[in-house]
């Protein structure tokens, strides 16, 4: 039932014979506007619906609509509060559509590859290797790569080879160090890389062209993550005969990656390291228990080879060791002078 005035109405879900309803004379204490309530014979409620209809908006008073609103149980404000400025024109462009429209973000171009490194040495030698295209990854350059394998044959004793032991490629890329370290000689390589798509799409079908597969282990994880839980990736036996380091230059801090290496279960008394570093970057002089035996310079790029103290050239060591005494000097004259 609708009416034109500003009473309440009353809508019952179920009608009520006649003599179920209570003369409105025997009600206590009844509201004026609650005409007609119905009560059953055992004196129980039955459910009803509250229909509150208005002349108009301005017809009743701010006032007087509160309490009709909270004499029905309701909060006024949630009725009565007037939306913001801002909220109103976000409304009408939403339905005019006049609003300004996000652009959609574009898809990334997918990810290619190319051929154009290889093997340097050994049994896979002259094998091309996948690369991205994008500078997304840094292959160490071949100059470099020959140059490091050079210094590592020729300290283990064997210039032609290198000493058989396990590999840890970290920041492995397309796993061209560890993919030669195995053509050299190298029984087991184990490649840290945590990019999903670089493993899947480069770094495996690499490992699988040159069928190195089988001997070779991806942990596909962060290099700091394999630091810290190198035992639980390695189990006890978790040191590794050569470690190769070749970073992002801009993505690491040398210092804090040198020295989480240097106190990781990875490195052995007998152990080599291979790092690849940039241009105005200090490198200790020690990792560990490891010693320097070589620090090479190719334009930008800088090689550092650390190693057991047996492997250090005596050349090499006279070098090292009139670089220290010089160094000792200079401190000396500056602290002495005023």
């Amino acid at each position: 039932m609708a009416v034109s005035s500003s009473h309440t109405v009353f809508s019952f879900l179920s009608p009520l014979p006649s003599r179920s309803i209570v003369p409105e004379t025997s009600l206590p204490s009844l509201n004026p506007s609650l005409v007609g309530y119905p009560f059953t014979a055992t004196n129980r409620r039955r459910p009803f619906i509250i229909t509150v209809s208005y002349k108009s908006q301005n017809a009743l008073s701010v006032d007087k609509k509160r309490q009709l609103l909270e004499q029905y149980g309701l909060n006024p404000d949630e009725f009565l509060s007037e939306p913001s400025p801002k909220t109103k024109k976000r409304r009408e462009q939403s339905k005019t559509g006049s609003g300004k429209q996000v652009p959609l973000e574009e898809p990334r171009p997918p990810r290619e590859t190319h051929k154009l490194l290889q093997v340097v040495g050994g049994t896979a030698r002259r094998k091309k290797l996948l690369s991205p295209k994008s500078m997304d990854v840094r292959p160490m350059m071949e100059v470099v790569k020959a140059a490091a394998f050079g210094i590592l044959q020729a300290a283990g004793g064997c210039p032609a080879s290198l000493r058989p032991g396990r590999w840890l490629d970290l920041y492995s890329g397309t796993g061209s160090v560890g993919i030669e370290a195995i053509s050299r000689g190298c029984s087991e390589v184990h490649f840290v890389e945590m990019d999903p798509w670089v493993v899947s799409d480069v770094l495996r079908p690499n490992l699988e062209w040159t069928g190195f597969l089988d001997v070779s282990v991806i942990h596909t994880v962060r290099v700091e993550s394999f630091l810290e839980r190198a035992e639980h990736f390695l189990g006890e036996d978790g040191s590794f005969d050569y470690i190769s380091v070749t970073p992002p230059y801009a993505a690491v801090d040398y210092s804090i990656l040198m020295n989480q290496i240097s106190k990781s279960s990875i490195v052995g008394e007998n152990t080599f390291i291979v790092v690849e570093y940039p241009l105005r970057t200090d490198m200790l002089d020690s990792c560990g228990c490891l010693v320097k035996i070589s620090d090479r310079r190719f334009g930008r790029t800088h090689l550092a080879i650390y190693g057991p103290k047996w492997a250090q050239k005596k050349k090499y060591l006279e070098k090292t060791k009139r670089k220290q005494e010089k160094l000792d000097f200079l401190r000396e004259v500056e602290s002495s002078t005023p």
